[in-house]
């Protein structure tokens, strides 16, 4: 183990076990450096790569911190890895979307409210009304945000957003099926949205899993190249 792997695992079980909680400030460094047996350029490339994961919170003139250690923030440090993934490997985590959307749906039927119906129609229309693939895909993303939003927890929606981030990095749209793909995706959106207003959480839990599951499949028959310029 390096030593920069050794403070980092110090430092993370320190915090694990409640040792360090949530808000704390950690220790001087030379007592760090002392107890965990490195020296201060490990310890703060560790605290750095906790930083990275939303685990510390360096503060200029104060010290370092940690963090309030919300799932949801927490979760949306996935986001440093799993945007390194091939479309093969995005991919295979796709079943698990489709589970999670499928859920949050349901979730959202039951529970939203007259401003959350509005708020998913009237991006469909915008949706709709745009030519822009990738105002379209801002407008899809916050479409299934919203969503999320009206599930009511926010680690999951944190996730949620972390698996769109990665896919919408691969635009179909753009690619000569485009045109009836986005038909077809409007088309999906209408569905899971009446369903949620119906407050039918059966039905909007399926509009979700088949909606997912078709840009799946999109993703496997087309294989597009990923724009790395795209907003995510």
């Amino acid at each position: 183990m390096s030593a920069v792997d050794k403070a980092f695992q110090g430092l993370r079980h320190m915090i694990a076990t409640g040792r360090l909680g949530a808000g704390e400030r950690i220790p001087p460094e030379g007592d760090l450096c002392e107890e965990l047996g490195v020296s201060r350029g490990s310890l703060r490339e560790a605290v750095r790569m906790l930083a990275a994961l939303g685990v510390v919170e360096p503060r200029h003139g104060s010290g370092t911190y940690v963090s309030q250690l919300r799932p949801a923030d927490i979760i949306g440090s996935l986001s440093l890895t799993l945007e390194l993934l091939p479309l093969t490997g995005l991919l295979e985590v796709y079943e698990i979307r489709r589970v999670l959307e499928a859920h949050v749906a349901a979730q959202a039927a039951a529970r939203c409210t007259p401003e959350t119906v509005r708020t998913l129609f009237s991006l469909i229309e915008a949706m709709e009304a745009t030519d822009d693939p990738a105002e379209a895909s801002e407008l899809d993303h916050r479409f299934h945000a919203e969503i999320a939003l009206a599930g009511g927890n926010p680690a999951l929606a944190s996730l949620l957003s972390v698996f769109r981030a990665r896919s919408r990095k691969y635009q179909v749209f753009t690619l000569p099926e485009g045109p009836e793909l986005r038909r077809k995706s409007d088309e999906d959106h209408h569905i899971l949205a009446t369903a949620i207003a119906a407050h039918d959480p059966v039905a909007a839990a399926g509009a979700a899993q088949a909606h997912v599951a078709q840009t799946e499949r999109w993703l496997r028959a087309f294989m597009p190249p990923v724009e790395e310029d795209t907003p995510g």
